[in-house]
């Protein structure tokens, strides 16, 4: 950390930088030295209540611009994020842990929300038609939903912020944020450049806290909140669905997933290992769209291993500030202890480690990048998200087979195939049970492109045309003239 850093700490409500009710406070530490690197405030119910008066005093303003003034605004939020990139980036690197080029990958990826809605802001296009029964003119519009909780995680600090408020703002919501404990920091930092972007008071405001089960719940139990947006575990999506419920809010829902990565016996295999390491170890494996299991055509299952496994230990380990590591820490003890147990498990359950596997000695909460054999289906790792660097490779004999495992789970999150047969990969495709599928590439996430899953995956979609939609509602007018 340098002496020229400079964090936000406290609660950001009506566009001031407040200390919060109770004075509370909690620290954020660096993944990489286990320092502490700020103390933030902590936001109680008193602080959620004086977020829900700015949020309701601000909409009506906003909503009373023009289209195209949000759009502006939201361009202007893009070019100024896009000038501070590093600042961002580093800032991500402290409070997450990634390595540098990850960090500016996600900075970049950010930045670019606030470009796409800026675009589609001027794009709610509805709807005029003629009634074919009664003859009535049929009049369709888009409406703002109203005040939307959002709700983010650690593993994007940046990115899961922008992803929702820059539709939200597009569609001409004002926002409740609570970002993850562990990294509040960087969604701080980027309040003062809306307000330099233009945006009002009150239409953004930021709950830091250590309750977050108690600010979320008494936020969604208030009338006035119209939307919850959530991107995180399954297990904690249900809980918020639960509570969504008694005010009939409009969910949208990115939760966990388990994806498949099926690599056929004609796949290019440079090709497949590149898509690969970028589905593992994108942001260190510390995401939902992360290849979880690895299904490799026994035909080309040892090359696939040696080439894969040769680029895995390409890899350098260390603190992300260093320009040298690919490699950060992972967010924390217990994340990092997880993924120590699904190694010991896989390999008590008949699994051979051809790469890492043992978790270096302190400080930081760093795990080596991981390359497992012979996973059995019945290892714990086949069946939750490992969201770490270890990939665990099975093999598969035809494709009636491969499909039938990579369907049979919970989530529906994203899939990944690699084949050079066109045709046989758009049918496997269809068959897969999932909201996005990833052909000959490793990378799937794109602010044009609807993001979200199926099954206990999740529900709405975030980014594309439909990621506004979520905040908004329909209003349908039956008029005759």
């Amino acid at each position: 950390m340098s002496n020229s850093d400079v964090f936000y700490t406290n609660l950001y409500i009506d566009g001031a930088w407040k200390d919060g009710a109770s004075g509370e406070r909690f620290d954020v530490l660096n993944p990489a030295t286990e320092e502490v690197i700020a103390s933030v405030a902590s936001a109680e119910i008193a602080d959620a209540d004086a977020a829900l008066n700015a949020a309701e005093a601000a909409m009506g303003a906003w909503n009373a611009k023009k289209p195209r003034e949000r759009s502006e605004i939201l361009r202007k939020a893009w070019e100024l994020m896009s000038a501070r990139l590093e600042d961002f980036a580093r800032l991500i690197t402290l409070e997450n842990g990634k390595a540098g080029n990850d960090a500016r990958g996600e900075a970049a990826y950010a930045a670019e929300f606030f470009r796409w809605f800026a675009e589609e802001a001027v794009r709610t296009d509805g709807l005029l038609t003629h009634a074919p029964a009664s003859g009535a003119r049929i009049m369709v519009q888009h409406k703002p939903a109203g005040i939307a909780v959002l709700v983010t995680p650690w593993n994007y600090p940046a990115a899961m912020g922008t992803r929702k408020i820059a539709p939200a703002l597009a569609a001409g919501c004002p926002v409740i944020i609570k970002p993850a404990r562990e990294t509040p920091l960087t969604m701080q930092a980027l309040m003062p450049l809306l307000e330099e972007a233009g945006v009002p008071k009150g239409m953004v405001n930021v709950l830091p806290t250590k309750s977050s089960g108690a600010i979320v719940d008494h936020l969604l139990h208030d009338p006035r909140v119209r939307v919850i947006s959530f991107t995180g575990s399954t297990q904690v999506g249900r809980k918020l669905l639960h509570g969504a419920a008694d005010q009939v809010l409009k969910p949208a829902m990115e939760l966990g997933g388990n994806a498949p990565l099926i690599v056929f016996e004609d796949a290019d295999l440079d090709v497949a290992v590149e898509g690969a390491m970028l589905a593992k170890m994108r942001n260190l494996g510390e995401a939902c769209t992360a290849a979880n299991r690895f299904y490799i055509h026994e035909s080309v299952a040892d090359a696939f291993a040696e080439k894969f496994t040769a680029a895995m230990a390409k890899l350098k380990l260390g603190n992300g500030l260093d320009p040298d590591v690919d490699v950060g820490p992972l967010v924390n003890a217990e994340t990092r202890d997880k993924v120590a147990h699904f190694v010991r498990d896989a390999v008590e359950k008949g699994a051979e480690v051809l790469l890492g596997g043992e978790a270096p000695d302190g400080p930081g909460f760093y795990y080596p990048p991981t390359v497992m054999r012979n996973v059995p289906d019945n290892a714990d790792c086949t069946c939750d998200e490992i969201f770490g660097p270890v990939a665990a490779l099975q093999t598969f004999s035809d494709t009636e087979e491969v499909i039938r495992r990579a369907n049979d789970t919970e989530y529906g999150l994203v899939a990944y195939v690699f084949t050079e047969d066109m045709k046989r990969g758009l049918q496997v495709c269809e068959r897969l049970e999932y909201g996005m599928v990833g052909l000959n590439r490793g990378l799937v996430s794109d602010p044009a492109a609807p993001f979200g899953g199926v099954k206990q995956s999740g529900l709405g979609r975030e980014g594309g045309h439909e990621g506004m939609l979520e905040f908004m509602e329909t209003q349908y007018i039956s008029a005759s003239w």
